[in-house]
């Protein structure tokens, strides 16, 4: 099938393979997603198309299986919510992020990036050093380091005035 002809085929097919497939899925915008992305994956092939072939048997089969393959895929999503139940509702960015988020970029990032492995994402030393790669009396020092350093750059006066600025 050459260039042409398979855009004119799409031009007269579309509406009706999509409304094959509304009436497979029972949703319209699920068929002009899939069948648009059957027609997609068509021009691809299009050379392979003989003349006398059915390509509205092969775009409604492509169309159909992606039809299926969302709607596992989101059934897998709703599975997986309801195991793992609601999102838990953390806290924003407080009125102290940005004073914090100052502080870190201050610190060598090793140091930073310890201690945001360490206090901020709940790992332990021993996590911290498997995934930075170095031992575990090394993750200690940076963190050590890095909370001296942290608690002289933000002591309690700088966060009030800080605070008065804002």
């Amino acid at each position: 099938m050459t260039d042409d002809e398979y855009r004119a085929w799409y031009a007269a097919a579309y509406g009706r393979v999509v409304g094959q497939v509304y009436l497979m899925t029972g949703d319209l915008g699920e068929a002009q997603d899939v069948v648009q992305e059957a027609f997609i994956r068509g021009w691809n092939r299009r050379r392979s198309f003989a003349p006398g072939d059915a390509p509205d048997a092969w775009i409604r089969t492509v169309a159909r299986r992606l039809a299926v393959s969302r709607w596992r895929a989101a059934r897998s999503a709703l599975a997986a919510w309801r195991r793992a139940g609601p999102a838990r509702d953390d806290p924003g960015p407080g009125v102290d992020t940005p004073l914090i988020v100052a502080a870190l970029a201050q610190l060598p990032e090793a140091q930073r990036r310890a201690i945001v492995l360490h206090h901020l994402c709940d790992l332990s030393v021993d996590q911290v050093a498997a995934e930075v790669g170095v031992p575990a009396g090394t993750i200690k020092a940076r963190l050590s380091r890095g909370r001296a350093a942290l608690r002289d750059l933000l002591s309690a006066d700088d966060l009030v005035l800080e605070a008065r600025h804002a």
